[in-house]
């Protein structure tokens, strides 16, 4: 299944006559894109539909997913490859493999689209920059140990880089590629004994000026998140998810941190967190953290993304090989979306319009 032609209107400008498709196809487009970690498939979900309309085919044990600013391409880090491969939007065709020089897991682009920053866990750790424009691999930023996520700030002058095996993150200058500081979850931050500091998830709250204020991390055993003063590199607060009754909560297949997956919505007002065990999406408002509630998802909520309206958030729900669809105003679940095997990352790409 292919996902139709959103950019022939693009491709083809001198084209005489367009379908009704192609006309509404003039104004931005929104779609969620979802990697299945235990297939060769990442799906596009339609938010206007919440249904599937279309999907990458081929790219075995995709990892990080994300898209070019100008909605044209579409990029997932191939574990099985050890490559960046790079989609058309427009066919869902992979054109081009880019070699890394190890194997890849999150990735994330600059605001400009001119770089990508991949996660390189096996192999020498690394963070690799991809040239979007030269499509190839630029350099590779030396790490203590195998990186997990890497996310570039809102400002895209940071890529934070988060390993499991060290319990740390590093900040690096995006202008020069080069690290600038770290920080290490050791037991002084008030992790427990069996709460193992292998940083995971991100995410980032903004200053008035779009400079980075706090970084939330979730970490491999804590049951929450982190709060980090990005200019003052210290933690300040930590935050667990309500308990839960021990016959509430689903520990089977249960593996790394029971928090995966953070999302600060575009308009900055609200922080969401997937709970693993909870089964369960949580919601607390930004700036002042204050707790809003849960909403009930599929098995093993893993990664979210939401809409640039900041209205929808979609959880990838690894155990039950769906999509749910939550609406923020009334904190419910609208919609399960089946995708394919063990679903994780997942990000919302624009698709901008040709103007008339």
């Amino acid at each position: 299944m292919r996902l139709p032609g959103i950019y022939f209107a693009l491709l083809l400008p001198c084209l005489a006559f367009a379908t009704p498709f192609q006309l509404a196809a003039q104004e931005d487009r929104t779609v969620v894109l979802q990697t299945n970690a235990a297939g060769d498939q990442v799906h596009v979900i339609d938010p206007a539909t919440n249904t599937v309309a279309g999907v990458i085919e081929g790219i075995p044990r995709p990892h990080g997913v994300t898209s070019h600013p100008n909605g044209m391409f579409f990029y997932v880090s191939n574990e099985h490859d050890r490559t960046l491969d790079v989609v058309s939007a427009s066919s869902l065709d992979v054109i081009r493999q880019i070699p890394l020089s190890g194997g890849p897991h999150n990735i994330s682009i600059t605001p400009d689209g001119r770089k990508i920053y991949v996660a390189i866990m096996w192999g020498d750790p690394a963070v690799d920059v991809i040239d979007t424009r030269a499509q190839r691999q630029v350099e590779s930023i030396p790490m203590e140990g195998g990186v997990h996520n890497v996310y570039v700030t809102p400002d895209g002058k940071h890529a934070v880089a988060g390993s499991i095996m060290t319990r740390q993150f590093t900040v690096i200058d995006t202008e020069f590629d080069e690290p600038v500081w770290s920080l290490r979850f050791e037991p002084e931050f008030g992790l427990g004994p069996l709460e193992d500091g292998g940083v995971r998830p991100m995410a980032f709250e903004t200053n008035p000026d779009g400079s980075t204020r706090f970084i939330f991390v979730q970490t491999s055993g804590f049951h929450g998140f982190h709060v980090i003063d990005f200019a003052e590199r210290r933690l300040v607060r930590s935050v667990r998810v309500p308990a839960k009754p021990l016959a509430e909560i689903d520990n089977d297949g249960l593996q790394g941190s029971p928090g995966h997956g953070l999302e600060v919505t575009d308009d900055g007002r609200t922080l969401w967190f997937a709970s693993k065990p909870h089964d369960t999406v949580y919601a607390w408002s930004l700036p002042d953290l204050g707790f809003i509630g849960g909403v009930p998802v599929g098995s093993h909520p893993d990664w979210l993304t939401s809409t640039p309206d900041s209205r929808y958030v979609y959880a990838a729900n690894a155990g039950s090989n769906d999509v749910s669809v939550i609406d923020r105003e009334t904190m419910t679940e609208i919609a399960r979306i089946p995708v394919g095997q063990t679903p994780r990352r997942n990000h919302t790409a624009v698709l901008p319009g040709r103007a008339n």
